[in-house]
């Protein structure tokens, strides 16, 4: 069934508005560089298409069909640096950084209720959350799991006679990547002599990168938490999460008093 004419006009109304905007942000994009050129030479093409087709002009109308794949990679070479400045914006936006609020919160929330129910348990772990500095090196001592995180995942690691539960696990975001690496140990002549190999390796890991490492005791049931080679010991469960948030930047949404 035809649609009424208004809804036509409305709906080529809208399509022509959505391309010229989309047009003119690029455009703005690539103004003062040396691709403001080949946009326009783009424009060109594309209203010759668009003449070709209205005009029914059969040559022209197959010439650009058949350069319509060209074109697009075309666009992705000549526009990278554009398209990738257009994509930083987009992930400052206020919008893509409630969303990736809402993910980050997510697993922490995760890694705050294994780390919670691993030292109730007194189950020994190192959990290490990697930040800018890859961690690749260390990645390729362990065994790959490349899964979501989740707080039955990392407890069901760390608990003997799991294969892995000796080693650390490294999480990237929201993805738990690998389990039972090795860390190297701190040399820090000022750490305590009665802080075991855990506590070691995890200082000895953010003394060489940015990562963040979190200790659960075997022995103690203590939870200890390592950054910029420092270490925080008898770190209570109940700030453990908003201290895992500020270092990550995350900013955690305050409760509301009730009366």
């Amino acid at each position: 069934m035809p649609l009424p004419i208004q809804i036509e006009w409305l709906r080529d109304a809208i399509d022509i508005l959505i391309v010229t905007f989309l047009f003119y942000r690029l455009l703005i994009l690539v103004r003062g560089t040396r691709a403001a050129q080949m946009f326009i030479g783009l424009i060109t093409l594309v209203l010759l298409a668009v003449l070709a087709e209205w005009l029914h002009l059969s040559m022209l109308n197959w010439l650009v069909d058949s350069l319509r794949t060209v074109w697009v990679i075309a666009f992705i070479i000549i526009f990278q640096p554009e398209m990738r400045k257009a994509l930083s914006q987009i992930t400052e936006s206020r919008l893509f950084k409630r969303f990736v609020q809402v993910r980050e919160l997510g697993y922490i929330s995760e890694m705050h209720s294994a780390v919670e129910r691993m030292s109730r348990k007194g189950l020994g772990a190192l959990l290490v959350i990697e930040r800018n500095i890859g961690l690749k090196n260390y990645l390729e001592t362990g065994t790959r799991i490349d899964a979501d995180v989740s707080a039955e995942l990392i407890e069901t690691i760390f608990t003997p006679p799991s294969p892995l539960h000796d080693g650390a696990i490294i999480l990237q975001g929201n993805q738990l990547v690998a389990a039972g690496c090795i860390l190297p140990l701190s040399a820090n002549p000022a750490l305590e002599r009665a802080l075991g190999t855990r506590h070691r390796a995890a200082v000895g890991l953010t003394e060489e990168t940015d990562a963040i490492v979190i200790v659960v005791s075997e022995e103690t049931r203590q939870i200890s938490i390592a950054e910029g080679g420092q270490l925080t010991q008898n770190l209570q469960i109940g700030d453990l999460k908003s201290r895992l948030s500020a270092l990550l930047n995350v900013k955690m949404k305050k409760k509301k008093k009730t009366k």
